[in-house]
């Protein structure tokens, strides 16, 4: 029978702990880029959504896919902006 122990790897020196944060440096730029690039694109399709919402008339179909719009965007802005949270609580 093997016997396992259930001993904790080595916790981070400071070496290690620089490392990964200048690895992790660039990574947060780009996310940082997507992350504005997003919020521009949410902005612009906020606009046209509530601008198709204002001149759907009596036009249901109209309506609702401007509803769907706004939802999706809104729904996709969270998760953006939440991502890092999100990988924060999985991590710790």
């Amino acid at each position: 029978m093997i016997s396992q122990t259930n001993a904790l790897p080595p916790s981070p020196s400071g070496t290690d702990l620089a490392t990964f944060n200048q690895i992790l440096q660039p990574v947060w730029q780009v996310y940082n880029f997507v992350k504005y690039l997003a919020t521009a694109l949410a902005t612009i399709f906020l606009v046209i959504a509530g601008i198709t919402y204002m001149t759907s008339g009596n036009d249901v179909s109209k309506r609702e896919s401007a509803k769907y719009i706004m939802s999706y965007t809104v729904l996709g802005m969270i998760v953006v902006i939440g991502a890092p949270y999100i990988v924060q609580i999985f991590t710790s």
